[in-house]
């Protein structure tokens, strides 16, 4: 099953964020909110398996923490 772990506010910080997931070896869905056809602008939420669930999130709050 696939689990929600980040909303990113549109397309290109949702490729981002799942180009630093992968990276280090999580599989990442995209899923766009809203309008189908929302472009570049809508939310996106970051989908991952639930078993990596813990991971993600933790890679996620070590790549905030260096902004």
């Amino acid at each position: 099953m696939w689990t929600v772990v980040y909303i990113a506010s549109n397309k290109p910080a949702a490729d981002r964020l799942k180009d630093i997931l992968t990276g280090e070896g999580v599989m990442v869905n995209l899923r766009a909110i809203g309008l189908p056809n929302g472009g570049e602008t809508g939310s996106v939420e970051i989908l991952v398996p639930e078993s990596e669930v813990d991971e993600a999130l933790e890679i996620i709050n070590e790549h905030a923490a260096l902004r």
